[in-house]
């Protein structure tokens, strides 16, 4: 630890601007005029609320309305929730998205035919895609959000593996795709019908795999984000009636499966979660 005693304001500002060449996050707490250009020169300022000068206030990031430092380890603790909450939301609706765009490319390139129609894409990003997203930013502190280091103010909200996993996890949605629209065609079943509620599915299986980039979905209490394990049911449910109501199925243009075929779309749709499960092991490693 080092000390400084009765600075000035310009040596707080050559401290700051020290600490900062070294690479490092500065946060700076006061709450006088003389303060000022030393909050606005850090990293994040935080003025005192209560007995701080306006001045300092307006040059600050954070204003604390207590005067309590031990409020700015909340303010922490909620910014990174937050901030990994975004990144969830970031990781879970981009793979989802690019797993489609892949299936809709590739399928003409080795001999398929287009394997969603219009409606059930549309059907896919506003139902399967919302509640889920709506729900990861739900998600609480991780255990272990505090004992990270903060990361680099230059960083990418990409960074740390998020765009390579945004990459494989659409190509490998892609690949379990063309492949089951290959072998229930070949079998004489409702492949469009199969190809849409198994893509469907596979969205909620990844929505519950990207609850905590690095820790184990299945140590995870449920009880810590009800609310998505909620949407995912009733997301399940709501496409099951797309499948089995004949009404939504005139919309749809689906066919209902038989137990051996949804057994078939069931257990493709999990693969993308034991799939992410791997990555985060080998991450763990």
């Amino acid at each position: 630890m080092t000390v400084y005693a009765r600075v000035s304001p310009a040596d707080k500002l050559r401290i700051v601007d020290a600490w900062q060449r070294q690479g490092a996050v500065v946060a700076m707490t006061g709450d006088g005029v003389n303060d000022a250009p030393a909050l606005r020169k850090a990293d994040i300022g935080i003025a005192m609320g209560l007995t701080g000068t306006d001045v300092s206030k307006e040059a600050a990031d954070m204003v604390l309305a207590d005067d309590n430092f031990a409020t700015i380890v909340s303010a922490v603790e909620e910014g990174r929730r937050i901030y990994d909450n975004i990144r969830r939301v970031i990781r879970y609706l981009l793979s989802t998205n690019v797993g489609e765009l892949w299936v809709m490319f590739l399928a003409p390139l080795v001999g398929m035919p287009l394997p969603l129609l219009a409606v059930q894409i549309l059907w896919m990003n506003l139902v399967t895609d919302g509640l889920p997203a709506i729900a990861l930013g739900l998600e609480p502190l991780e255990p272990a959000a505090m004992q990270r280091p903060p990361r680099s103010r230059h960083e990418s909200l990409f960074a740390r593996g998020l765009w390579q996993h945004v990459l494989w996890v659409g190509l490998f949605m892609a690949a379990v795709v063309l492949t089951l629209e290959g072998l229930s065609r070949a079998a004489g079943w409702p492949w469009q019908t199969m190809v849409f509620t198994t893509l469907s599915l596979l969205q909620l299986a990844h929505s519950v795999a990207v609850r905590s980039e690095q820790r184990s979905v299945f140590r995870m209490a449920i009880r810590t984000n009800r609310w998505l394990y909620a949407s995912v049911l009733a997301t399940f449910v709501v496409q099951m009636m797309v499948v089995y109501v004949g009404p939504l199925q005139k919309i749809f243009h689906t066919s209902p499966l038989s137990l051996l075929q949804l057994g078939v779309v069931l257990v493709a749709s999990t693969s993308v979660l034991f799939a992410v499960e791997v990555e985060k092991s080998l991450l763990r490693k």
